[in-house]
């Protein structure tokens, strides 16, 4: 069911698709208004119109959070129009070319590192910025259980997921006696475009992992969004 739009805001980045769309129209049913960010226009635009066409109030906006400037204008946009950001959800990330370490490309290490590492952590700061003049606030990073093992074949999405968990961590310490909370999701194999370019890529893992499952069959990103 629907709740009717609320005075409390959420951004969700990376929200084209997948876990981004599912954490979106989430927070649009508890009443949410929702800005939904992507570089992606169709499907951030996709997202935003589904939350309108089912009662929800949204705004796309397409941003590429490894562009400072941007990220910056994105909380200012956001609070111009609706007055306060409550909730973000830094979801925005890649998983990179699949090669062992030593024969990893050094441009597409910092292409994911700038992505998954700069960009979660641009969003952090300007949104702690906002958040900080409001005393409240909520900050949840999209990581992996990437970033608690080791991932064969992706050492920079690995890499960029264990940052990830050290940034949030230190910003829990941080911010917490200012009244906002920083949090982190390490979601395994879920269900997402990501997720099947990689079953794509390697045609037997999808058996594979599903049959490491121990409720046999890999997560949604809706029940992933349940849990942010």
């Amino acid at each position: 069911m629907q709740e009717r739009p609320s005075e409390r805001v959420a951004l969700v980045t990376g929200g084209s698709g997948g876990i981004g769309r599912a954490t979106a129209l989430a927070l649009a049913r508890t009443g949410a208004q929702v800005v939904v960010v992507d570089v992606s226009e169709a499907g951030g635009a996709e997202t935003a119109q589904m939350i309108v066409d089912q009662g929800g109030a949204a705004q796309f906006m397409r941003v590429d959070v490894t562009d400072a400037q941007a990220v910056e204008e994105m909380i200012r946009a956001t609070v111009a129009t609706f007055g306060r950001l409550d909730y973000a959800v830094n979801n925005a990330g890649i998983d990179g070319l699949r090669a062992r370490t030593g024969d990893y490309p050094e441009d597409e290490w910092q292409r994911v590192l700038s992505i998954n590492v700069t960009g979660v952590w641009l969003c952090m700061k300007y949104e702690l910025q906002q958040m900080q003049t409001q005393s409240s606030g909520v900050i949840v990073n999209t990581a992996s259980v990437a970033g608690l093992v080791g991932f064969p074949g992706h050492s920079a999405y690995s890499a960029s997921k264990h940052a990830v968990i050290g940034l949030t961590k230190t910003a829990a310490l941080e911010y917490a006696r200012r009244g906002i909370r920083v949090n982190a999701i390490c979601p395994g194999y879920t269900r997402t475009p990501m997720v099947e370019k990689v079953f794509e890529q390697v045609p037997d893992m999808q058996a594979r992992v599903t049959q490491a499952m121990p409720i046999g069959r890999i997560g949604t990103p809706e029940e992933i969004a349940d849990a942010i």
